[in-house]
């Protein structure tokens, strides 16, 4: 017989609202949910504390941080895979979808960066397999439009490769994330130790790239995310025709709209924004872009992903459900939203039937201390 979890007496995060209740947990799935404070014998007593959806995470860069901890170090992959799932499990983030990017740079002067997705994606999904994963694991390729072996680097992966998201990435110095070009020679020339002249010539470069391989490397990733069956994303949209083109292309989801009015266009177009936490937590974006919280505050923020800071996410989601008054709508931005996004029908609410993927929180002085975070009923943090 499967023995039943009970947890009790806790602030259940539902779909549109917090109530005070129990939940139970059999076979890995939610089999029931009632309202009270009751205590049962045997069941697991919450002390009131917040038990939410787990965090469902589209965008992060923390797999490449434990890939390369240091400029020039590659980390063993298999470990850099485990340490990263470990970490997440400890955010209170039970699905995430690891950004791997495809499309690299192998000729020309300046910074170069070779091949190195599917050998990832094969370790990811081997390790999955194996068990050695505590949270649902999922493909992310971010395809680099200004590269040169984009075309090739797609052509590897096939339907079969869990594949939930294809974004269109194009950092050409002078648009998009890049607009400003101090900014950027800010952040290559302090990352890559480029001096005046090296980024000239690397500028220019890059922009001969995307003159040379732009419409074609966009058509190859919308035509791959298709094969695929993944949602596709646009990156860094900045104006309303850039993201007309994005909606033109198939594009559902906006990862870091720079400016209102993307964000507004892409309201317009029916497709989700995704926004950094960092970028709310911190008030403001480091490369200058529109604030997360200018975006929450119009109404036009759908998603937060914890871009480069994963213990962020359930940091974030606590303060727009704060600013907005309504903590059921704050926790949607990194549970049921980035889950209907990507078609994981099976998660991101706490309803009979779901998958048990929960977090329990408190909060002290406005931020979340995480207690417990569980993977289809079994705990993993």
């Amino acid at each position: 017989m499967t023995k039943d979890t009970i947890l009790a007496n806790a602030r259940l995060v539902l779909k549109d609202e917090v109530i005070l209740g129990s939940l139970r947990i059999r076979g890995g799935r939610i089999s029931g949910i009632d309202s009270g404070g009751t205590v049962p014998s045997g069941a697991c007593d919450m002390q009131g504390d917040f038990v939410a959806p787990g965090l469902v995470e589209l965008h992060t860069d923390n797999l490449e941080r434990h890939m390369s901890p240091r400029p020039k170090v590659d980390w063993p992959h298999r470990a850099a895979i485990m340490a990263h799932d470990r970490e997440l499990a400890g955010t209170g983030i039970t699905s995430v979808f690891d950004a791997i990017r495809v499309g690299s740079i192998v000729s020309g002067d300046g910074r170069r960066y070779g091949k190195y997705a599917r050998q990832m994606a094969d370790e990811i999904l081997s390790m999955r397999a194996a068990g050695a994963l505590r949270i649902s694991h999922h493909i992310h390729l971010r395809a680099e439009i200004c590269s040169e072996t984009l075309i090739e680097e797609l052509a590897e992966f096939g339907p079969e490769d869990r594949v939930g998201i294809v974004s269109m990435m194009d950092h050409t110095p002078g648009q998009r994330q890049f607009s400003d070009l101090q900014k950027y020679k800010d952040y290559v020339c302090g990352k890559h130790g480029l001096d005046s002249a090296a980024f000239g010539d690397y500028v220019t470069f890059l922009r001969g790239l995307q003159e040379r391989f732009g419409t074609t490397h966009e058509a190859a990733t919308v035509a791959a995310a298709r094969r695929y069956g993944a949602t596709l994303a646009s990156h860094d949209d900045t104006t309303a025709a850039q993201v007309a083109a994005s909606h033109a292309h198939g594009v559902t989801l906006a990862e870091f709209p720079t400016t209102l009015e993307a964000a507004e266009a892409c309201h317009t177009n029916d497709i989700a924004t995704i926004m950094g936490a960092p970028n709310l937590i911190r008030g403001g974006s480091h490369s200058g872009n529109v604030a997360a919280l200018d975006l929450a505050q119009a109404g036009r923020l759908d998603i937060l992903s914890s871009d480069y800071v994963p213990a962020g996410l359930l940091m974030a989601a606590v303060q727009l459900g704060t600013l907005w008054g309504n903590m059921a709508r704050g926790l949607a931005t990194v549970s049921d939203t980035p889950a209907r996004m990507v078609g994981l029908g099976d998660r991101g609410v706490l309803r009979v039937g779901a998958r048990a993927d929960m977090v329990r929180f408190s909060i002290l002085e406005n931020t979340p201390v995480l207690h417990e975070t569980w993977c289809e009923g079994r705990r993993v943090f």
